[in-house]
């Protein structure tokens, strides 16, 4: 029970991480952390399964689609200046950080029951096997069933965005008003489309 309140307290805490940091990069490293703290609670549920695709495709694809977009919006902008240099003075915190996690999630392991009580309703069993909770199957069944909509509707939001950034990132001069460019050799070039 300890174990569930950190990681909502966590996953509360990265949340509004996420929603309050001044720069966007902040925002992404707040929401890797939410997108940790979410796939550690799926292992607490034994669902092995859904912790390793919130890993691989939301803090893989999704977190790094939203660094892309960050880097088209930015791309107009004066170079950013170096600083000093930081990465000494966070060792010492990232070590604290480290260690705290692993025994947060040690003494979870340790007082947790083997297995989990089952109740009326409950459809528990290896995660593997069909039917049991957090398994291959059941996720398969559930997304491409019952929520095959709300899937495509997320995939179709998400391209809508990355062209509206696209668009916005891209030059504002109108077609008809740019300047042609100088060519760096005379030869002529072949058009590749008309």
């Amino acid at each position: 029970m300890i174990g569930f309140w950190v990681l909502a307290i966590a996953l509360i805490g990265t949340a509004v991480f996420t929603i309050t940091a001044r720069k966007p990069v902040y925002s992404v490293v707040g929401l890797l952390g939410n997108f940790v703290a979410l796939a550690i609670m799926y292992l607490t549920l034994q669902a092995e399964f859904l912790a390793v695709i919130q890993i691989v495709v939301y803090s893989g694809a999704i977190l790094i689609l939203f660094v892309f977009v960050i880097a088209l919006l930015s791309s107009g902008t004066k170079a950013f200046d170096v600083g000093p240099d930081r990465a000494p003075a966070v060792v010492v915190p990232a070590a604290i950080l480290g260690l705290v996690a692993l025994g947060t999630i040690v003494f979870t392991i340790v007082r947790s029951p083997l297995a989990m009580p089952a109740g009326p309703n409950a459809n528990l069993g290896a995660t593997g096997t069909a039917n049991a909770f957090g398994s291959v199957n059941d996720f398969g069944v559930a997304l491409f069933t019952k929520n095959l909509l709300p899937f495509e509707i997320t995939a179709l939001i998400l391209m809508v965005a990355v062209i509206g950034v696209v668009l916005l990132a891209g030059d504002d001069t109108p077609p008809m008003h740019r300047k042609p460019k100088a060519r760096e050799s005379n030869a002529p070039r072949e058009p590749i489309a008309r």
